[in-house]
């Protein structure tokens, strides 16, 4: 299983499983997903942008995909 971590980039992140992790990125308020600037946004990033812990987010993200195998 990938583990993520706060310098993966949302688009890697999306490639590893879209389904496991769009949800939790549209919950935050990220829902341009498919904008090119948000494929090259580290979730650090996006997670500063929309006003969340970056820890919390991976830690939830990580969750979701281990939750996914």
């Amino acid at each position: 299983m990938a583990q993520i971590t706060k310098d993966t980039m949302i688009g890697e992140l999306l490639n590893i499983n879209l389904d496991a992790c769009a949800p939790v990125l549209m919950g935050i308020g990220m829902h341009c997903l498919g904008c090119p600037s948000s494929q090259m946004e580290t979730i650090a990033e996006a997670a500063a942008v929309h006003g969340v812990d970056a820890d919390a987010l991976v830690q939830t993200l990580n969750e979701r995909l281990a939750a996914a195998n």
